[in-house]
């Protein structure tokens, strides 16, 4: 078997939804974060949340619910951290046992493939698992940065160091944000990239779908109308 023989294995169309997949992967997180003045994403107004709630921080007294606020931030990504792990376990466990995953999608989809085949799609959803694995680390970190900045704003609201270090701290949290979304993302196409096992069709039509979703929960959502108002 040559180099050529596991790509010669893939049809055109298994090409292109892998392409389309990636895209929108990436795409849409270019677009979340770099979202236009007129149309701001929940993410980018949810960062300008994240600065005030540090500015308010500072004359808050006492602050024991910045903290807890923060700690359940971190919880969540530790949670996350966790359930990726045990994704990407599962996923290593098909690859040293393709047999039987090969089985069950070749009745489901009535395909009949070599099993390397089955074993470059699963790569593709541990890739994706693997990149929520380290963007949910890496915010698990900047929110105990954070915790650490917060902890060094002085109690008096006048002292000359107090809002310069709530700022600080109100930009790492912002990172911090940024990573678990990240990691949120490529949770979600994790689980789109799953329908390859079914054919290029069904990876495309899921791409689809979950693009939709993000987008409308960035851009079209309840939640950003609520957001957007300054009447309450």
């Amino acid at each position: 078997m040559t180099w050529l023989t596991p790509i010669s294995s893939f049809t055109t169309l298994d090409f292109v939804a892998v392409a389309i997949l990636l895209a929108s992967w990436l795409g849409l997180t270019i677009l979340i974060e770099n979202s236009p003045r007129n149309r701001r994403s929940v993410s980018y107004l949810m960062a300008e949340h994240r600065i005030n709630w540090m500015r308010q921080m500072v004359t808050r007294d006492p602050r024991i619910f910045d903290s807890q606020t923060l700690s359940s931030m971190r919880q969540g990504t530790a949670f996350f951290t966790s359930a990726t792990m045990i994704g990407i376990g599962g996923g290593l466990a098909l690859m040293a046992n393709p047999e039987q995953l090969a089985g069950v999608v070749s009745e489901l989809s009535q395909q009949e493939a070599p099993i390397f085949v089955w074993d470059i799609k699963v790569l593709l959803i541990l890739l994706l698992l693997t990149n929520a694995f380290l963007k949910f680390v890496w915010s698990h970190r900047l929110f105990g940065y954070c915790h650490v900045l917060m902890g060094a704003v002085p109690n008096d609201p006048n002292h000359p160091e107090a809002l310069p270090l709530a700022l600080k701290a109100g930009q790492v949290n912002v990172f911090a944000g940024r990573a678990y979304n990240r990691g949120l993302r490529s949770i979600y196409f994790a689980l789109a990239s799953c329908a390859w096992l079914l054919g290029p069709e069904a990876l495309i039509v899921t791409t689809i779908l979950t693009l939709f979703v993000m987008l409308r929960r960035e851009f079209a959502s309840q939640s950003r109308a609520v957001l957007l108002k300054d009447d309450l």
